[in-house]
């Protein structure tokens, strides 16, 4: 690690105007962001805590759109999205009771980690990115590795999530982060079926645009028989090729959809 000065705003007008800095950077629960500095590829002078900024913090639904506050933790989310069963199914996966107590949503969709579960929510789930300034349609907001939308100056503060007709989140962990190898997360709504995949591409989450077309005319397991994504461009390392995270791309999206229906 390396010195640096941290800030704690209580509210968002103030860790704006903190991030107006330069060369500073917010730090939401710190799951991400704090193992990239420890190995030097983030390096910010000042960090700007979002942790006790009530005003994103919380669950909500009305008219069949569940928003959270972008502060809301992994915990928080499992516990409080009953009405989406497949979210807080995902969110009460992710890492270990002390992962899930201090990472937020909204840090995680801020990051975009390739291999983080909540991007590929958001894409299937149609989700609409909410900031300080803006909002975001979740199609325009993912840009590839670590990378997204939001200027230097915004913070997530909620995520809108329309809740699907049906919907399940499958993933094969690396087994020591638990961070996923491959995840696929499928949503079935009344005009059509989403496919997200998260952990298997070097451009981070995507959509599988031959599945969707697959399963809005036949939402069953069946309908993925010899579909599957081409290795080129799927991550290589010492956990798996890329031509075994395209395989299991396909397995989890017909378990996805099995699980759903």
């Amino acid at each position: 690690m390396y010195s640096f000065d941290i800030e704690t705003p209580k509210t968002v007008a103030d860790a704006v105007a903190a991030l107006g800095k330069e060369e500073a950077q917010p730090l939401g629960g710190g799951q991400t962001l704090i193992p990239s500095l420890k190995a030097r590829l983030a390096m910010p002078s000042v960090l700007v805590s979002l942790a006790q900024i009530d005003e994103i913090k919380g669950i909500t639904e009305d008219a069949g759109v569940l928003t959270i506050g972008g502060g809301t933790t992994h915990g928080e989310v499992a516990r409080g999205a009953a009405s989406y069963p497949a979210l807080a199914a995902l969110a009460g996966n992710i890492g270990d009771p002390a992962v899930r107590n201090r990472g937020t949503i909204g840090g995680s969709i801020a990051n975009n980690d390739p291999a983080a579960c909540y991007p590929a929510a958001a894409l299937a789930s149609r989700a609409t990115i909410v900031t300080n300034t803006r909002e975001i349609a979740i199609d325009d907001y993912f840009q590839g590795m670590f990378t997204t939308a939001l200027e230097e100056t915004e913070i997530v503060t909620a995520v809108k999530l329309p809740i699907p007709e049906k919907a399940a989140y499958m993933k094969f962990e690396q087994p020591a982060s638990r961070f996923a190898l491959v995840g696929v997360f499928v949503a079935k709504y009344a005009d059509g079926v989403r496919v997200a995949v998260t952990g298997a591409s070097e451009e981070g989450v995507f959509r599988w645009a031959d599945a969707e077309a697959a399963l809005s005319g036949d939402f069953s397991a069946s309908a993925l028989d010899g579909l599957s994504v081409p290795a080129d461009g799927m991550i290589t390392d010492l956990h798996g090729s890329g031509a075994y995270r395209a395989h299991l791309v396909a397995v989890l999206a017909k378990r996805a959809v099995a699980a759903a229906a």
